[in-house]
């Protein structure tokens, strides 16, 4: 069974990427980065592991999406809180992230999203487990 998950994402400029989710809180495990990837830690079990475009056409052996036309993936995070939700989406947003709709509250759960510098879609949410069992 899977005990870790890495989604393998393309990036244009891998520094600029890697500035672009520093400033919002992630770290680098450098063990697993070199100049053609960069291991961003999302949770102890969770990795974002950013690729430059030609590293990701050698592993993925198909062309890299263009995220300008269409969606190659949506990537949800839950986190703690209302306010970390706005947090995160509200640093993305300074460092050229793209709101990419409206905030969504559905009472029992709060989401967010953003577009990063790349055009990948994050998902940010925030599930009250007692409102959920109300509900």
């Amino acid at each position: 069974m899977a005990t870790k998950i890495y989604v393998n994402l393309p990036v244009k400029d891998l520094q600029r990427s890697v500035r672009f989710f520093q400033t919002m809180g992630f770290g680098f495990n450098p063990q697993l980065s070199d100049e053609t990837a960069a291991c961003m830690a999302i949770s102890d079990d969770i990795f974002a592991m950013l690729l430059t475009e030609a590293k990701f056409r050698e592993v993925a052996r198909r062309p890299v999406a263009d995220t300008s036309r269409m969606t190659e993936v949506l990537t949800s995070l839950s986190v703690e809180s209302r306010k970390r939700v706005n947090q995160l989406v509200e640093r993305a947003l300074a460092q050229g992230g793209r709101e990419m709709r409206e905030p969504e509250d559905h009472g029992f759960m709060f989401g967010r999203s953003f577009s990063d510098l790349d055009g990948h879609i994050w998902e940010i949410v925030y599930m009250d487990q007692d409102a959920m069992e109300r509900a």
